[in-house]
């Protein structure tokens, strides 16, 4: 089960987005040189169907953005709850998911989200602001077609 390390708005992950972002703990990736690295432990409360809604409760009025960060460990676990999220909140809550993998493994249906982050952190080619990076951000579309959106991310970092 995946487990939240903790949760916050943030306004800069996704752009045009006011976005709670659900850090996830247990990430598998371990890139060097990660900027959270405490996600890589498995600490915190299980992420349970009642505590996602719980927490995007007290916060509805305020986003219009849900991103989960990290959960790579159980991808179809993170499908799932941006079902459950799409369920109750329909197009009200874009969905979106920072994975540290290169692409989603291929039973994972990319329709179930607004936005994917892919790509792990390199040091040395820096994170989505960088125009050396190799993570990419994009939009996802009612058909599940992806849009490379990163140059959004690298205009707002400026």
């Amino acid at each position: 089960m995946l487990k939240v390390y903790n949760y916050d708005i943030v306004c800069q992950e996704i752009p045009d987005e006011i976005t709670l972002a659900i850090n996830i703990s247990g990430c598998p990736i371990a890139c060097k040189g990660c900027h959270s690295p405490w996600l890589q432990s498995n600490e915190g409360e299980s992420l349970t169907d009642e505590l996602l809604l719980c927490i995007i409760a007290k916060y509805k009025n305020a986003i219009t953005c849900v991103c989960f960060m990290g959960g790579d460990s159980e991808p179809e676990e993170v499908e799932r709850l941006a079902g459950i999220i799409k369920k109750v909140y329909g197009d009200v809550l874009h969905i979106g998911w920072y994975s540290g993998m290169d692409e989603l493994p291929a039973n994972i249906d990319a329709k179930q989200f607004g936005y994917i982050k892919t790509g792990p952190y390199i040091e040395n080619k820096g994170g989505l602001k960088s125009p050396d990076t190799n993570q990419r951000l994009y939009l996802i579309d009612s058909e599940g077609n992806k849009t490379d959106i990163t140059n959004k991310i690298q205009k707002n970092g400026k």
